[in-house]
């Protein structure tokens, strides 16, 4: 946990110049903006979701407009806690960012009272359908995507450290396992992971939970339907053991508590490091820390806990939402059309390295060969558990901690399952879930 003096980073936009510029509302009508030189629009995110590209675009939209953008960062581990205090007293952002899916959006934040309707917006309907579906409420479009989806949280590895030491990607946890001790031996720590931030090192489970679904087909709407639990399913139970395992093997290395997910880069261009859990812009990320390490010399194969060889995809990621309570609602759908038009897509695709295709039909892709070929290793896709299934998601930080209370001794896989079937009960019950009844 970050001290509290570190709760809140602020970065404050200001732009120097004035002009004319159309805007649009939730209505989809346009009008013309006056000078703006006084008004300021509050953004709240978590870290890791802005990024430095959109920060220059806001820099752009205040020398057109005028109007102002004031982003408030927050540390991951302190995010959601700090979002619903705010909503919840009234005193959100103007824009707010969320990493929800539709059940979510209508349980714990309830944006149908929180959010303005972006249905008409002039960029909604460019959006990915299956990305605008886990943004919509009742037929509503409340929020719109920050973030790449088309990527999936998979295992990045070093093409150069495999051909040394002549390994194959793993295709169960056995052969992972044993690439892992051959990395090891050569003097490379294994797996490149960082338990500080707090959210990452729960990907493990979530994300390879689809190994679940695929062994019991059909176990989600068991889940949905209050019908099964996690705790006694051995396939999750199998996951958190092979994830505990890996760190006392030592595949993690000796660090992995206090490493940090931004410098996941840096530490695989050292080679010090062969793999680790990254979305498929990662090799560009490792390219851009230094220009020796092609984009291509980072490979990707899903991570085989529980033996599982399904595609983990998620069509849910971050997104912007306006405050109904804003008294700049109609500033604030003008900045979002502005980040959502053809320039600025593709300004955001072009300059953010993980960014491969933005989930718009008016933004560019870059995918590689190497990429391409990921993909195409992989036929059979499942949604992971946090989209799929009720109540997950919003405990994401918890289960982060049951997690790492896991990997000090603390919790064994099945107290992590019990926790959160106990807290997801207690979210269904909050939001009236009749299948909680």
């Amino acid at each position: 946990m970050k001290h509290l003096k570190k709760l809140l980073s602020i970065v404050t936009l200001v732009g120097l110049t004035t002009s004319l510029v159309s805007c649009g509302n939730g209505t989809g009508t346009t009008g013309s903006s006056s000078k703006s030189n006084d008004i300021t629009i509050s953004f709240m995110a978590s870290q890791d979701w802005v990024q430095d590209a959109e920060l220059n675009l806001a820099k752009k939209f205040t020398e057109k407009t005028g109007i102002k953008v004031d982003y408030q960062v927050v540390p991951s581990d302190q995010y959601s806690n700090l979002l619903m205090t705010k909503l919840n007293s009234g005193e959100a952002t103007d824009i707010f960012a969320v990493n929800y899916g539709r059940f979510d959006l209508e349980t714990q934040i309830n944006v149908e009272k929180n959010a303005v309707d972006l249905t008409n917006a002039s960029w909604a309907k460019n959006v990915d359908k299956e990305v605008a579906n886990e943004l919509t409420v009742n037929g509503k479009l409340y929020g719109e995507p920050i973030q790449d989806v088309s990527s999936v949280w998979a295992v990045g590895y070093n093409k150069k450290i495999f051909k040394q030491l002549n390994l194959q990607i793993p295709k169960t946890y056995e052969e992972f396992k044993n690439v892992c001790e051959k990395i090891k031996v050569s003097g490379v720590t294994p797996i490149y992971e960082s338990v500080s931030d707090g959210w990452h090192h729960t990907l493990w489970f979530p994300e390879e939970a689809v190994a679940a679904e695929t062994a019991t087909p059909g176990l989600y709407d068991k889940l949905n339907n209050n019908t099964a639990t996690l705790e006694g399913n051995k396939t999750f139970e199998t996951i958190l053991s092979q994830v505990n395992e890996m760190a006392k093997l030592g595949y993690w290395g000796d660090n992995y508590m206090s490493n940090k997910y931004a410098d996941a880069p840096k530490n695989i261009a050292s080679g010090k490091y062969a793999m680790t859990l990254a979305n498929q812009g990662f090799g560009a990320e490792v390219n851009k820390v230094d220009s020796s390490f092609s984009a291509d010399d980072i490979g990707y194969f899903v991570a085989p806990l529980a033996d599982n060889q399904s595609l983990n995809v998620n069509s849910e990621g971050p997104a912007r939402l306006i405050n109904s309570k804003s008294k700049y609602a109609k500033e604030a759908q003008e900045y979002l059309d502005f980040l959502a038009s053809d320039e600025s897509l593709a300004y955001l695709t072009e300059n953010v390295s993980k960014f491969n295709k933005l989930p718009y039909s008016n933004a560019p892709n870059k995918y590689t060969d190497t990429i391409k070929e990921f993909y195409k290793a992989y036929p059979k896709s499942t949604t992971v558990l946090q989209t799929a299934v009720k109540y997950i998601n919003p405990q994401w930080m918890e289960i982060g901690k049951d997690m790492s209370a896991m990997l000090v001794g603390e919790m064994q896989p099945n107290e992590i399952l019990r926790n959160i079937d106990k807290n997801r009960a207690e979210q269904a019950k909050t939001a009236g879930d009749k299948a909680w009844k």
